[in-house]
């Protein structure tokens, strides 16, 4: 409690070793600011990071350092990190992008491949914020089931205002198998033309969480606007720095509100997250971040307690360049994050404080409510 909290803790100098460390089956430690009848002080937190009892004290750094280094040439946590400034990204939009038609229900499409796990999370966020969410599964069993499921999927486009391409773990997040499925029945010419209509034509939105955001970045939806074919020189996703699958909280923070999935937070603004991802790193040249980063493309960034960019793993758990999360198509209608925005609701998190709604949901379905 005292390690994932950074608190410290003063014992009550009355209770003896034996009791403290005898077996007490069935018993419950709380946390409380004032008395439980019928219940042993064990004693109180502190501010100072350490552990005391009477006239002895242990430093909890030194204590730390210790439990986590046992392991530590096996299974790396504290990898070392480059110790540089990022820069704070901050766009304000002029004018953000506005559709031709309103709707007040926007029907929202979202296709479900081999892998997808939180299409119920983001159907239930949008049904929530007034959208018209519709889950539809891909058949890959057969050739006959892949060629069926292009063709309703495209006619589903056509009857959409939003494509939402949720999280999961396409391609079993093998070596470069993040979003591959995904990435190739999109590129079918049907439902390429169909999402190219729905953006370029009807002024549609689309977005993608962790595998969804590994699918559109890689079809070049974001950040290009378009599904094309991208090269070496193309912004991509890659494995985190550490090696190895991270699930955890994080912060970020708003960098650009040229989104229309962004309109109802404020540049600065910071969110908690949960993440879950293996492959989550935002890799690009520094010269291209600059240049997405200028055009306010640069949708979120990692943050450490202070709200400030940083490679620090601890707040930054891939190692994205720029400490990026989350990025854009160029008029905003495209909206990629690692993120899991989706996952939250009425006492979750409870432990970890800190806000959690960028209400990217509402702001989607209020778009069209013109």
């Amino acid at each position: 409690m005292t390690f994932s909290n950074k608190i410290g803790f003063n014992f009550e100098s009355s209770l003896s070793d034996e009791y403290l460390f005898g077996y007490n089956y069935g018993a419950f430690i709380v946390e409380a600011t004032e008395a439980i009848d019928g219940a042993v002080l064990l004693g109180t937190t502190t501010d100072s990071y350490t552990i005391t009892k009477g006239d002895e004290s242990v430093c909890l750094d030194a204590l730390q350092k210790i439990y986590e280094d046992k392991l530590e040439s096996v299974f790396s946590c504290n990898i070392a990190t480059e110790d540089k400034p990022l820069p704070t990204v901050s766009y304000e939009a002029k004018k953000i992008a506005t559709p031709k038609i309103g709707i007040a229900k926007p029907k929202v499409l979202i296709p479900v491949f081999p892998g997808t796990n939180c299409e119920y999370d983001t159907a239930k966020r949008l049904a929530k914020a007034g959208a018209e969410p519709e889950i539809v599964v891909i058949n890959n069993l057969t050739s006959a089931g892949v060629a069926q499921s292009v063709e309703t999927i495209a006619k589903k486009i056509a009857q959409s205002q939003i494509i939402f391409i949720p999280g999961g773990f396409s391609g079993g997040d093998e070596p470069d198998g993040s979003g591959k499925f995904i990435t190739a029945f999109f590129r079918n010419p049907l439902v390429k033309d169909a999402v190219n209509e729905l953006l370029k034509n009807r002024d549609g939105l689309m977005a993608g969480i962790c595998n969804g955001f590994q699918a559109i970045i890689k079809l070049g939806l974001v950040p290009y606007g378009e599904i094309i074919d991208t090269d070496e020189n193309s912004p991509t996703l890659t494995f985190n720095t550490i090696g190895r699958h991270q699930s955890r909280i994080v912060r970020t923070r708003i960098a650009s509100n040229l989104s229309p999935w962004l309109s109802k937070t404020k540049v600065g603004d910071v969110y908690n997250v949960a993440i879950s991802h293996g492959e989550g790193k935002f890799l690009c040249s520094e010269d291209l971040a600059a240049h997405l980063a200028a055009n306010g493309q640069v949708a979120t960034q990692y943050v450490d307690l202070a709200g400030n960019p940083t490679n620090d793993i601890r707040f930054n758990p891939n190692g994205s360049v720029f400490a990026i999360e989350g990025i854009t198509s160029a008029d905003g209608r495209v909206f990629g994050k690692m993120g899991h925005s989706e996952r939250i609701g009425a006492n979750l998190y409870r432990n970890v404080e800190g806000n959690y709604d960028m209400q990217m949901f509402e702001a989607a379905v209020e778009y069209f409510n013109i």
